[in-house]
């Protein structure tokens, strides 16, 4: 895992999630260690917790990745807040377009929303028009916050999102099973993700 998280920092990814559910706390807290220090110098990459604002606060993450069903994005900034730390970054997971207007009006940077393509290896038909009706919803404040794409998305598929009007991609399998430089070049050389 150290070994992938150095590549995908060297190769200019811009979140990597760390999401170990199963450890506990101090064997988490053990990993964030290694992996920030995994990071490459000067790297803009960013290291986000899954849900554990605690370890992030801990180890100097850059910030965490919340469930839509756990602590309000407002809440997790105002834990980050009274510790002093400036600016956290804080995504959050959403399945709907509730989910990502509560993320939205919660103050949170970015959502991730899936399942787009399949989710646990079954193919969804649908879920390239919801995330095109997330995208498309009114606005919070006319401001509309960043929604990447989660679920399946791979190379061959990564445009539709962005046509969809997703601002990116989350992807576990494409990084897992592939170079991370060749993944973030060949996604880098589809005009239409410039």
């Amino acid at each position: 895992m150290l070994e992938k998280i150095a590549e995908c920092s060297a190769a200019g990814v811009d979140y990597i999630q760390l999401r170990e559910k199963d450890l506990s706390g101090r064997d988490l807290e053990r990993l964030v260690r290694h992996a920030l220090n995994a990071f490459s110098p000067g790297s803009r990459t960013r290291l986000l917790i899954n849900s554990r604002v605690d370890i992030a606060l801990a180890c100097g993450a850059h910030g965490v990745h919340l469930p839509a069903s756990a602590v309000s994005a407002r809440e997790a900034r105002a834990v980050f807040s009274l510790a002093g730390a400036v600016s956290p970054i804080i995504s959050v997971a959403c399945h709907s377009i509730e989910d990502v207007t509560q993320a939205e009006s919660g103050g949170a940077d970015f959502v991730v929303f899936g399942p787009v393509f399949e989710k646990a290896g079954l193919q969804s038909n649908e879920g390239i028009q919801r995330l095109s009706s997330v995208c498309q919803r009114k606005r919070v404040n006319g401001v509309a916050i960043p929604v990447l794409a989660l679920g399946g998305v791979g190379l061959e598929n990564a445009g539709q999102c962005v046509r969809a009007g997703a601002k990116g991609i989350a992807a576990i399998r494409l990084f897992q099973q592939n170079s991370a430089l060749d993944v973030v070049q060949k996604l880098l050389a589809i005009p239409w993700l410039r």
